[in-house]
């Protein structure tokens, strides 16, 4: 195997023999098999589009295919050998369809005939099969930013929100890769449109979530538990989460949530279910010392699950895209039925209960429509002075030591600024009492990961609120962690919107070789997190 999609890549430069993240060498090829495979239906939808021929089941397939190989989404090599034979079914449909012309590319036409063939054309088709390292870290820079694109545009397509754009994007981008001739500018510039389809993809998401659950509002979520049955939901997808709470009600089981689902609680729509009851734990690496503590049914809706230990495996579940061996599974939804999450909802009437735990509170709900009621206030204490500046630090959380930087940084900041934050790297310093600017909390959590075209958003209007031409002069400094292939996304999203002088860490991209990493310097200004207190010097300096 190689795999260096993540941040926590073995000595930053690649896993070869097991992922950091437990994936091991036969997961790992059936991954880039299915990527590979991908790309054909990429190919091959390109071309009908030319005729005017498209393919909606293929198109969400693909969406699927490139989410299911994020990290930390599926670990069960027989759902991806499913996943590569639907795709050779899928592919032979499409080509009886489009009846393409002229000679298919090998990733439209490969033959495999079980798990041992799909090692060995894997073996083949994986990421340093392309020998140019330059060429090999714009592809793999374009493929993580398609899985990041992929999951946000999935979230959305579950809620009934699609675009013809990002499908037409995501396959001509696949289709691209498959190119012996494709030049470096080529391909940055397709990394750059990626950006741009980033964004316009978070923002369709936002609206999927806000038209069928409402603008955020702010909202004080209990950590604590109370006695009863219970369920700890973790993930992103909140449809499950939807489905979930409408099959509990009246049942004496409590649902709460864990890591990335913790916004859910400052939607409107969620609010009226009394059995939400709080969100208990942190980030998803904490899983394996927090899930001992939660004596009921856990069930995982996205990306997010690690190794799990013995202590807890049996009260586990999977659904959508999620997957580890000899974990239950609920299916995906079929005619227009919600999920049936029976099974989860009986094992926590099984295990009998939690213990009580006193928690805190903590402040979330601060997305764009929240902040936007606030506007002027905030204006005004920008220009007062009162608020000096805002420092986005919005991503992933993850295992390293380094990632403490973060809690420091937040703690050593000075009174006169403002975080603004989005996804679980908020876990860092969420729980410090930083106190507030005028009724302004110094941190504003605006959700997700998911949510982060509300950081985009806050910054757009406060550019047109200051009559600035360049999003630059903002008094705003991105502190970014990163860790798989969303932030990749979120990342060619702010790149695409013209930020420059984003630091980011805890480390650079494995991926990105000295030249690629170069072209993001000289352009963007991108550079890695240094020691906190010179950061902090810089960043209050605009630098």
């Amino acid at each position: 195997m190689f795999c260096y999609q993540c941040s926590e890549a073995l000595k930053n430069q690649g896993c070869t023999v097991r992922g950091v993240c437990g994936k091991d060498d036969e997961v790992a090829s059936l991954q880039d098999l299915l990527i590979y495979s991908a790309k054909g239906l990429g190919y091959l939808l390109n071309e009908g589009r030319k005729k005017g021929i498209k393919n909606e089941k293929a198109d969400l397939f693909v969406l699927e295919a490139l989410f299911a190989t994020i990290t930390n989404v599926n670990f069960d090599p027989q759902r991806f050998v499913d996943y590569v034979n639907q795709s050779i079914e899928i592919r032979n449909e499409l080509i009886d369809q489009i009846k393409p012309e002229g000679n298919l590319p090998d990733a439209a036409t490969f033959k495999v005939n079980g798990k041992e063939d799909m090692l060995a054309k894997a073996a083949a088709v994986g990421i340093l099969s392309e020998e140019n390292e330059d060429i090999r870290s714009l592809n793999e820079l374009l493929i993580y930013g398609l899985k990041g694109i992929a999951a946000y545009a999935d979230h959305a397509y579950v809620l009934n929100h699609k675009s013809e754009e990002i499908f037409e994007f995501v396959d001509f981008a696949l289709a691209e890769t498959l190119r012996k001739d494709i030049s470096a500018d080529e391909l940055i510039n397709l990394v750059l449109k990626a950006g741009d389809v980033a964004v316009k993809t978070m923002e369709l998401l936002d609206k999927a979530n806000t038209s069928r659950y409402g603008n955020p509002e702010v909202t004080k979520v209990y950590t604590g538990l109370e006695e009863g049955p219970a369920i700890l939901v973790s993930g992103h997808d909140l449809l499950d989460l939807e489905e979930l709470l409408k099959q509990t009600e009246g049942t004496g089981v409590n649902v709460y949530t864990h890591g990335e689902m913790l916004p859910a609680h400052a939607y409107p729509e969620f609010k009226k279910y009394k059995h939400l009851k709080g969100n208990f734990g942190t980030a998803w690496f904490n899983q394996i010392h927090e899930f001992p503590e939660f004596n009921g049914a856990i069930l995982f809706t996205t990306n997010c699950i690690v190794p799990p230990k013995d202590s807890y495996f049996d009260r586990l579940f999977t659904t959508g895209l999620v997957g580890w061996p000899g974990v239950p599974h609920i299916p995906n939804r079929t005619d227009g039925k919600p999920k049936d999450f029976t099974p989860v909802i009986e094992k926590a009437k099984a295990l009998g209960g939690l213990k009580p735990k006193e928690g805190k509170y903590i402040t979330i709900g601060f997305a764009h429509e929240q902040v936007m009621q606030v506007a002027d206030k905030v204006i005004e204490a920008v220009k007062s002075g009162k608020i000096k500046r805002f420092i986005v630090m919005a991503g992933c959380d993850g295992r390293l030591k380094k990632r403490e930087y973060y809690t420091e940084v937040a703690k050593k900041l000075p009174q006169d600024t403002v975080i603004l934050t989005a996804g679980c790297a908020k876990y860092r310093y969420n729980m410090l009492d930083l106190g507030d600017i005028d009724g302004i909390p110094r941190i504003l959590d605006a959700g997700q990961c998911n949510d982060s075209y509300s950081l985009a958003y806050i910054a757009l209007k406060l550019k047109e609120a200051f009559g600035l031409d360049d999003i630059n002069d903002l008094p705003i400094s991105y502190d970014i962690a990163w860790y798989e292939q969303k932030a990749v996304a979120v990342l060619l999203a702010l790149l695409a919107l013209g930020v420059k002088g984003i630091r980011l860490g805890p480390v650079l991209p494995a991926f990105l070789s000295p030249n690629v990493a170069k072209v993001l310097v000289e352009n963007f200004d991108i550079k890695p997190i240094g020691d906190v207190d010179s950061d902090i010097e810089a960043m209050l300096q605009g630098k």
